[in-house]
């Protein structure tokens, strides 16, 4: 059996695969080793993963581990590993970034443009076997246009500096609120949670992210299709012209996927043809990996 996962800093997916072709999926929070410690992530693998998929284990050893996560840098890579190796002591892992898992999963082995717009957000041209370049991410202060974090960052931003304020009616009685006192009710915040969540708190790359489902939710006001829209503007003028192609580009997470009208249209006006969209890689990476897997009896 082999086992892939394809992690971002909210969740990861799982997925076991025999060699009589049965999946099995599992999902546990995200695993980021830029954000958390080896410690963090053996506790996650051992106490969220394990036990979902512990009663499966009966049916033959792990042989390979394809492990493709946020924050796996060249430098980072070991630590994800060997938390890996102290939970599965026969298995081969591999641990490679969340942006060649995306190129490998949407594209197999063809060569192309390939782009993730989840919590964070990535683009690279793929080789068809490995990246050939990139342009730099940066994380969500200095870059990451496209990920939910920087479109809660920038949400947040302009509602507590007022740039949303025209009233926007929600009640039967045709009460009128601001779009801001309408997104502290709904959230149960207030402008002191939000300071300390996102600059006292772990992970606020997280819980930005999570405030940008106010997005999705009110989709239909102008304001919010508008930030929306130049949300993706941004990040197709600020990477996706670089890779000067007009081959179909690619693209993988929840941000791409429930946003895909949207994404097209800034795509189509931006002169850039849009290939698949998928809210996650791990059907391609099953494809791509599935030849590797041989029975076992242990």
């Amino acid at each position: 059996m082999i086992l892939i996962a394809d992690s971002g800093s909210t969740k990861v997916h799982w997925c076991m695969l025999t060699a009589s072709g049965q999946k099995s999926d599992f999902r546990t929070d995200g695993i980021n080793p830029v954000f958390q410690s080896p410690e963090d992530i053996y506790n996650c693998i051992s106490n969220q993963l394990l036990p979902q998929m512990g009663h499966l284990l009966w049916a033959g050893t792990i042989t390979h581990i394809f492990f493709y996560g946020a924050g796996c840098t060249p430098e980072k890579k070991i630590v994800v590993k060997q938390a890996l190796k102290s939970v599965f002591k026969k298995a081969e892992v591999t641990v490679e970034s969340d942006m060649l898992g995306a190129a490998r999963g949407l594209l197999g082995r063809k060569q192309g443009v390939a782009c993730i717009l989840g919590t964070g957000s990535g683009s690279c041209y793929y080789n068809g076997e490995t990246i050939e370049w990139a342009v730099p991410s940066l994380g969500y202060i200095l870059g990451d246009e496209g990920s939910a974090a920087v479109l809660g960052k920038r949400l947040v931003s302009d509602l507590l500096k007022n740039q949303m304020e025209e009233p926007h009616p929600t009640s039967p009685q045709g009460e009128e609120k601001s779009l801001k006192e309408l997104f502290f009710k709904e959230q149960n915040t207030s402008m002191a949670d939000i300071i300390d969540r996102v600059y006292r708190q772990p992970f606020p790359n997280r819980y930005l992210a999570g405030l940008s489902r106010f997005c999705a939710d009110h989709i239909d006001d102008a304001r919010i299709y508008a930030l929306v829209y130049d949300h993706f503007v941004q990040f197709i003028r600020r990477n996706l012209v670089q890779y000067n192609t007009q081959n179909p580009i690619g693209f993988v997470g929840s941000v791409a996927y429930y946003y895909r009208p949207i994404l097209e249209k800034a795509m189509a006006d931006e002169g850039l043809p849009v290939g698949r969209i998928l809210i996650d890689p791990i059907e391609g990476l099953c494809e791509y990996h599935k030849d590797i897997i041989v029975p076992t009896t242990e």
